[in-house]
Formats: structure tokens, sequence, C-alpha cells
């Protein structure tokens, strides 16, 4: 396989045929983010993705497919359907193929163009939306407004086509962090999200958001402050058919489940922990990783 640089993927896709794409992220400006800082976006040839796709399809084990780097939605439909298309010509095992995918790209394609993808055999699509509140998005410099992610989310939908969110607890850090678990609660209730997958922010030098806290401009909420954060998200988010997941190895309580008939349970649980403040049911730190 063709790999440039390092690869990450969800950790829900460990099993996936992994195939990269794109090379690093077309915004690539995330105050937090240092996953892509030393790729130059640009999307890989046609004969070196082939190439990878004929590699990893002739393993008949595999039945997902992954397509990274982190932008591929980005991508023009033209070139999205060439690859669905093949993979679904020389794999026809394959029962799912997922990407990531930000509001920018999403959002420049019609609802035709994404009811095409869905055809295709894209199954679902990863979104970062990290905040739901509009002084956080513009603090981590997202590139897209609350509003327009959750515009995003709806359209997936609309579409048929799975939407996973990935919200970023501590990303308000201590002085935004109660407006930040509120107005994502918000904005997750109203993007209605087939999957939520809650993580916490890890500062990581070589990134702004790190070089802001050096500086004392930004305080990462302590343990518990951060488990309050995913106290009042998961409270005060309302879902119609949700798969609920904290359990990202960032994560100090490891929690999961459907909601909303498990909502109740999980914030009970949380609410326990909180009161009781007693680390050893927390994850201890050697255990926790990006």
């Amino acid at each position: 396989m063709d790999y440039v640089g390092n690869i990450f993927r969800p950790p829900s896709e460990a099993e996936d045929l992994i195939v990269q794409v794109t090379i690093g992220c077309s915004h690539n400006k995330c105050s937090f983010c240092a996953m892509y800082r030393d790729k130059q976006f640009m999307p890989k040839k046609w004969e070196i993705v082939k190439a990878d796709l004929d590699e990893g399809l002739a393993e008949r084990h595999f039945q997902k497919v992954f397509l990274c780097d982190g932008d591929v939605m980005i991508l023009s439909t033209e070139r999205l359907l060439k690859i669905l298309n093949y993979i679904k010509e020389k794999g026809p095992h394959i029962r799912k193929v997922s990407l990531y995918g930000d509001a920018r790209g999403i959002l420049h394609k019609s609802d035709e163009e994404l009811k095409q993808l869905k055809e295709a055999g894209l199954s679902m699509v990863y979104h970062g939306m990290e905040s739901g509140d509009a002084d956080v998005i513009k603090l981590i410099n997202k590139g897209a407004s609350v509003e327009d992610q959750v515009l995003a989310a709806k359209k997936l939908k609309k579409a048929g086509i799975k939407y996973s969110c990935i919200i970023l607890l501590g990303a308000g850090g201590v002085a935004m962090s109660e407006q930040h678990a509120k107005n994502t609660a918000k904005a997750l209730t109203e993007a209605d999200p087939d999957y939520v997958g809650l993580l916490m922010l890890t500062l990581v030098p070589g990134t702004p958001m790190f070089d802001m806290a050096q500086r004392g401009e930004f305080e990462l909420p302590d343990k518990w402050g951060l488990l309050q954060e995913l106290r009042t998200i998961t409270a005060e988010s309302d879902f119609t058919n949700c798969c609920y997941s904290a359990t990202h190895a960032s994560n100090y309580l490891p929690i999961a489940g459907y909601f909303p008939g498990d909502k109740a349970k999980v914030v009970q649980t949380l609410d326990r922990v909180l009161a009781e403040k007693n680390e050893s049911l927390l994850k201890p730190e050697w255990m926790r990783g990006l």
C-alpha cells in the first residue's frame, strides 16, 4: 500500500482496508490538530489509488473500506464516484465504505450529488464538528460555522448517508467550558447524528493551541471539568436513534450506549462518578492517549 506520512482512522475502522486517496487536509488550520501539519494537501493520482484498491480488495477478509486522509469529501463528485464505483466493481464483498469529511466538502455538493455517492456505495461520513458553540469554533479555527456544520449533517442524512459526529471535550478551555457543553448539546440535537464519538482534547506540541496554553492564554479543564462537559452534553442532547460513545483512548471514563434508550443510565453513571470524585474509577493517565 502506498501510504504517505502517518495514517489516521477512527477507532471503529481498525479492521478496515485503509486506502489513502488524499494526502493531508485541505483546511489544516484547526488550532488543536497536529495530524496533518507535515503534509501538503493534494489528491493522490488515480493510478496509485487504483493499485492500492487492487492490492487490498484481493484480500477477501476485508469487509469494509475506509478512505483517508483527513478531508476526502473535498474531492470532486466525479473523482469520488470513480473510486466508489471501482470498489463496487472489484469488491462485491465490501459491505461498507466510509471516509472523513468536513462541512465545506459536504456543502459544496448538491443533494443529487450526495445521492449519487450514496448509490455508488458511500455508507458513512465521519465529521469533526468539535463544538456547537460559535466562540469555540472561532477559537479552534474550524473553518465552518456551527450553522454550516449542522446543515452538512442534515444534507448527509437526507441523502441516506450515515453521519458520525466527533465532539472535542475541552475545546473551549476553562473559560468557555459551560457554553461549549450546552451549545454543543443544542447543535447535536439539531443535527441528530447516527453516531456520536466524544474525545478529550490533548494539547499537542507544535499546535497553536499548545502555544496558547504555554503563554497562559488557554487552560484545559481538569479531568472533572472534562467529565462535567461530557455529563452536560449527554444529558442535554436528544437523539432519534444514536450510537453514543466516549470510549476513545483519550477519555477518563469510557461510556457508551444507544440513545435515547440508554441515556438515563449513562447520565446516572456520570452523576455518580462526579459526585464521588474517586480517581480509582477513572482511567489512569498512563493508559490515555490520542
